[in-house]
């Protein structure tokens, strides 16, 4: 019986009109709010069958968490990994994926303008906030790295680096999945998201921008004070100087979305990295042309 309800639920959703009318065409705000009150409720007969169904349709491991009790359902969402659980490529000329994720839409930078999906290209300095800073990866490449439900949903250094600026965009929630992102053009663009600076040991600058999603909009980093959310209302940038080790834990979304990853010429993206394939926080993503 269990089976057959999971099934039914996976073939309904995989309609992908019906998939984007029932993620999408709702009061997406309101649900999101919703959903960061409802996630944070620690009486058992909420806790309980929340974890259990979620557990349920959304493929989750708790395999390799720190702890397996949890006081609710958001404290099930940014669980922590047990030591060891994700080892971390530490090949100085090697840039580590910040995520556990799918690879979406990767590639080369030309032009300013990159993909969300096959057919559908959005501006880079849209999505920066900052025409500058879009022109100063002229060359360079992108990687979309979209987090599913079930994953684990923090974020990691992609290299020794320290970061200098977080910029908070505000925008809307957005499902982040292939359906919509087929369908909403320039959609990362529209939607609540940081931009977050990292300088290198060598000075290069990689940028990372965590996009939010409907039933996702927090994000929260540890080198700022502040919570990053719907009701927040600024300042839009948070100067900071906080120094990480690669593979060193920056921060986690509430319940997961999607992770965009800026890199400068002078990075290769590695063979086996394209659309479709699943990484892990800590694997390689992309190396330096030139051994240093």
């Amino acid at each position: 019986m269990l089976n057959w309800c999971r099934a039914a639920v996976g073939r309904v959703t995989q309609q992908p009109q019906l998939n984007f009318m029932l993620t999408n065409w709702i009061a997406r705000r309101q649900l999101t709010l919703f959903m960061a009150w409802f996630s944070r409720l620690e009486a058992p007969w909420v806790r309980v069958p929340s974890i259990a169904l979620w557990k349920f349709f959304a493929d989750v491991d708790l395999s390799d968490a720190r702890e397996r009790h949890f006081r609710s359902l958001h404290d099930c969402f940014i669980r922590e990994l047990r030591p060891g659980a994700r080892p971390v490529d530490m090949d100085p000329d090697r840039i580590v994926s910040p995520c556990d994720a799918i690879v979406g839409a990767v590639g080369h930078i030309e032009g300013g303008t990159v993909l969300q999906a096959k057919g559908h290209p959005y501006a880079l300095a849209e999505l920066l906030a900052d025409g500058a800073l879009a022109r100063h990866y002229h060359g360079g490449s992108y990687l979309t790295l979209r987090l599913t439900a079930g994953m684990y949903h923090r974020l990691h250094a992609p290299a020794d680096c320290l970061i200098e600026q977080v910029d908070y965009i505000a925008g809307d929630t957005w499902n982040v999945n292939p359906i919509a992102l087929q369908r909403v053009p320039r959609l990362y663009c529209r939607n609540e998201r940081a931009i977050v600076r990292c300088r290198t040991a060598n000075d290069e600058l990689i940028t990372l921008v965590p996009v939010a999603a409907i039933l996702v909009a927090s994000i929260r980093l540890h080198c700022i004070a502040t919570r990053l959310h719907l009701r927040y209302d600024g300042p839009q940038r948070l100067p900071c100087a906080a120094r990480y080790a690669k593979g060193a834990e920056l921060g986690w979304f509430e319940h997961g979305s999607t992770v965009i990853m800026v890199v400068p010429a002078g990075f290769k993206i590695l063979a086996g990295i394209h659309s479709g394939v699943r990484i892990r926080m800590g694997e390689a993503l992309a190396a330096t042309a030139v051994k240093r």
